[in-house]
């Protein structure tokens, strides 16, 4: 008979939940796993959209919760944030004791999770490695997989890439994304199948959606951070040009954003945006719907690179936050230019939908990192491939 392992994984904010949730699941459902979760840093806060209560709604129980956000959302406030994670983190994992921790993709708080594992002589697990961005997140992604012993990367060239660093290739696993696990579940409907102004709230106004409509999402970038506002202005007046209803995604806790939500409320003071509604967050699942349903996503979100790719949806990725990213071909790159966007966006609509890409994955990535958690040996220790 195997004995139970307990797997601590560490979720740290909202777009690390959708992420990782066909994980969880598996995990929970093994027979020889316990799930033990983590909830910390912005995904506990109301002004990112608590993701907490989207992970307690859908059942999962939470073995400890850890306030870490120093406010600011500058550069020092993101240090400070991740040290104040290393010392609750490992306050936690003394208590919980787990087998193994699993810590997601290259938000700087899993920084945090890394080192306090690492340091504790706890086997680190960590899923989306290998991939290459345009700011601090590759610089997180790249030393968290120094940190990790076991690497469940979403791509061929993410493992080739984890590989190339110097890591033991028996422990690096190219499971695609978990997120791809959850748009396989997107079935296709003639017209979206809830009302998102009724079920989640949200500010502005509310634009007939009938006839298509786009969705925003656009974070700061950490090494661009104080241009943040001039970058968000120049989106808001290519959507305030262009006048088609619009869904807008309140960004990240990342330093900058101050700059960007500040610039999105005085553009919207003065503007008015008839066409905008704006919200904090939504359910993964209905997000994915509402993405599926749409003509277009504008922004810099990974969401766009990863689950649209499998979609086919149309995206206009602005900036340099997803740089090298692997691309599924659904998407144009633009800079930060109105003109440019307006076009982009147009051209998008233009196309339509794209054909699917499982570049990422085809939707089995939660039961295999959940088989491979449980039959991996145990070991914190590092063999040396270079």
């Amino acid at each position: 008979m195997n004995q139970i392992r307990k797997i601590a994984v560490v979720v740290t904010a909202r777009p690390s939940y959708s992420r990782v949730k066909t994980v969880l699941e598996a995990v929970n459902k093994h027979p020889d796993l316990e799930l033990q979760l983590v909830v910390a840093a912005s995904a506990l806060l109301d002004r990112y959209g608590s993701a907490v209560n989207y992970i307690e709604k859908d059942g999962f129980n939470i073995a400890a919760k850890v306030f870490n956000v120093l406010e600011g959302e500058n550069l020092a406030a993101a240090a400070k944030t991740t040290g104040i994670g290393i010392l609750e983190l490992s306050s936690v994992f003394d208590n919980l004791k787990p087998d193994i921790v699993v810590t997601i993709a290259d938000r700087f708080e899993t920084m945090a999770t890394a080192i306090a594992a690492s340091y504790m002589n706890i086997p680190l697990a960590h899923i989306q490695g290998g991939e290459v961005t345009g700011n601090i997140d590759e610089k997180v992604r790249h030393a968290i997989t120094k940190l990790a012993d076991y690497h469940f990367v979403a791509s061929e060239n993410a493992k080739e890439r984890v590989i190339k660093l110097g890591e033991d290739p028996s422990m690096v696993f190219n499971t695609g994304c978990p997120s791809i696990d959850l748009a396989t579940t997107i079935n296709e409907t003639e017209k979206l199948l809830f009302d998102p102004y009724e079920k989640y709230g949200g500010v502005g106004a509310k634009p007939d959606l009938s006839k298509g409509y786009l969705v925003v999402m656009q974070h700061p970038v950490t090494t661009e951070y104080k241009d943040s506002r001039k970058h968000i202005e120049v989106t808001l007046e290519a959507i305030y040009k262009l006048d088609i209803p619009t869904l807008w995604f309140w960004p990240n806790v990342d330093a900058g954003a101050d700059g960007t939500s500040t610039g999105i409320r005085a553009f919207r003071e003065k503007h008015q945006l008839p066409n905008v509604h704006f919200f904090k967050n939504m359910e993964g699942i209905d997000f994915l719907h509402l993405l599926n349903h749409s003509l277009c996503l504008i922004g810099n979100s990974s969401v766009g690179i990863r689950e649209c790719a499998f979609l086919g949806v149309p995206v206009v990725n602005i900036g340099s936050r997803q740089n090298k990213r692997d691309r599924g071909g659904n998407s144009i790159d633009v800079d930060y230019c109105q003109e440019k966007i307006e076009s982009a966006i147009l051209n998008s609509i233009n196309n339509g939908k794209f054909a699917s890409s499982s570049i990422y994955g085809n939707g089995s990535a939660g039961n295999e990192i959940a088989d491979l958690l449980q039959e991996l040996p145990l070991q914190f220790h590092k063999t040396i491939t270079y």
